[in-house]
């Protein structure tokens, strides 16, 4: 069988299809191919796996690029599409490439390009869509596919850990237990945690427990992870932001090696549980509902307030309590809570 599969946009929910792609392998077998088809960066997030035999990569809002796929998936011959996106241009790329199958979610308006359609359920006349892991893995079982533990996995390859390896040695973290802090992410300022408090939690890390601390970032994200170290004043706290590039292997490899990490609800979340890495969540606009990991490794922070969770990208009530009322002492006290709780270091207790 040859399979095409339509991979998320976003970082956290490429990882989140994980469990649906093992699925998948499986169903196709040695003999099947499964044809994955993303954008660019999707592909350094699974880089080190062995789901995806073949690659299409189309760009966002680019008619070009969107044809030109079209075309690769028809010299495809595939057999089937299975479609993790919910938009309309992907599932009108699909039925242009004309497989005898083609398999999604039912929902703004494109019911009509499919062969098999599912349905999220619905609470009061609202969306009211599952887990992201098992809404992904309804569409494997859709397929055909055979049940499929909702564990996340990724890996990491040889220039992954070369680059973590240098980064290791110029920050001094060679020997060191490491807690990453991961302060940003692509979806909007909302998410985000104050920086002050970040550095107030390093210092804690840094001194009461002993540990070092490692603030990771993206390219947009380097002056706040300056900012977290400068505010934090000490030699055990360090950044990437000075590296010279940022790539999405580096930032796998890095929480990959880590005794802990503490984030928002963004992109690496992801990568600590999918590497086994107790991590310790702080949502915000976002719910910890949709996006539930499954992970006994992961403790979620919410304080719960009326407003939340708003879904969107700035506070539209211009205070932002969801994340500036989340105090210090209570992400660190998880923090301690997880240490002890997963063994990393028996003197936290």
């Amino acid at each position: 069988m040859r399979l095409g599969v339509f991979l998320p946009n976003w970082i956290g929910d490429v990882v989140m299809a994980t469990p649906t792609l093992r699925a998948m392998r499986k169903y196709v077998g040695s003999e099947g191919s499964v044809v994955g088809v993303m954008r660019p960066y999707v592909a350094e997030v699974l880089a080190g796996n062995s789901w995806i035999d073949e690659t299409i990569s189309y760009k966002k809002a680019d008619a070009g690029s969107a044809r030109c796929a079209v075309g690769q998936l028809r010299e495809a011959r595939l057999d089937a599409v299975v479609l993790l996106t919910n938009s309309l241009r992907t599932a009108w790329m699909a039925w242009r490439a004309s497989p005898p199958q083609r398999i999604g979610y039912a929902r703004d308006g494109r019911g009509w390009l499919l062969t098999k359609k599912l349905y999220e359920p619905r609470e009061r006349g609202r969306w009211s869509p599952l887990p992201q892991i098992d809404s992904y893995l309804n569409l494997a079982y859709a397929l055909g596919c055979e049940w499929e533990a909702p564990r996340l996995e990724l890996a990491t390859n040889e220039s992954d850990e070369a680059q973590a390896d240098r980064v290791w040695q110029q920050l001094g973290l060679e020997d060191q237990q490491v807690v990453v802090l991961n302060s940003g992410g692509a979806f909007g300022a909302a998410k985000d945690w104050p920086a002050e408090h970040f550095a107030e939690l390093a210092k804690r890390i840094a001194r009461s427990l002993g540990l070092h601390v490692l603030v990771n970032c993206g390219p947009n994200e380097r002056d706040t992870a300056r900012s977290i170290v400068a505010a934090a004043n000490d030699p055990r706290i360090v950044s990437l932001a000075d590296q010279e590039e940022l790539p999405i292997g580096l930032a796998k490899a890095c929480i990959r090696r880590a005794r802990m990490l503490v984030t928002t609800d963004s992109g690496p979340r992801f990568f600590g549980i999918a590497f086994e890495v107790p991590t310790v969540t702080l949502f915000g606009p976002t719910s910890t509902r949709w996006t539930r990991t499954h992970s006994e490794l992961e403790t979620s922070l919410s304080l719960e307030l009326d407003c939340q969770p708003c879904m969107e990208r700035t506070c539209p009530l211009s205070h932002h309590r969801c994340m500036r009322d989340m105090s210090v002492d209570m992400v660190y006290a998880r923090v301690r809570e997880q240490l002890v709780a997963n063994g990393q270091r028996s003197s936290a207790a």
